[in-house]
């Protein structure tokens, strides 16, 4: 019973509950990055280099076979190095904003750390003054 008792205290701890809530989050952000970079940067890119789709740059293996009908019997093997190319440039977008977001959060942390310690402490209520000087004409007699 331990083993499930310390099972179900990992299970609904707040950070467990912050990773998934995180993965889902960063599922939808990748949605995102991949239509900004293939529908927003790679197509100018590719107009620049002369109107090239990056997603159809492969190198051929082997061709593919057709029958007499012209049906397609195998199907070529490739080695398609554009969708590399476009997976490299979604995962440079997605950890450069990372970044950013990273930065910003430890600005922000900084900041509050610093008003944190620039306040002063807030005086002993009055109560506590009066029991200290009771003390103090105590500790005279």
């Amino acid at each position: 019973m331990g083993m499930i008792k310390e099972f179900k205290e990992f299970a609904v701890k707040g950070n467990v509950v912050d990773m998934a809530v995180g993965v889902i989050i960063g599922g939808a952000f990748g949605k995102i990055v991949a239509s900004l970079v293939n529908d927003v940067i790679m197509p100018p890119i590719g107009l620049a280099l002369g109107g090239m789709d990056f997603k159809k740059l492969a190198y051929v293996l082997k061709e593919a076979e057709l029958d007499a009908a012209g049906e397609v019997v195998t199907n070529a093997v490739t080695i398609n190095y554009g969708m590399f190319i476009q997976n490299v440039v979604d995962f440079a977008i997605v950890a450069f904003v990372i970044f950013l977001a990273i930065k910003g959060i430890n600005k922000m942390n900084k900041k509050e750390e610093k008003k944190e310690a620039a306040a002063p402490p807030p005086p002993p209520p009055k109560s506590e003054v009066l029991l200290e000087e009771i003390r103090d004409l105590l500790k005279k007699d």
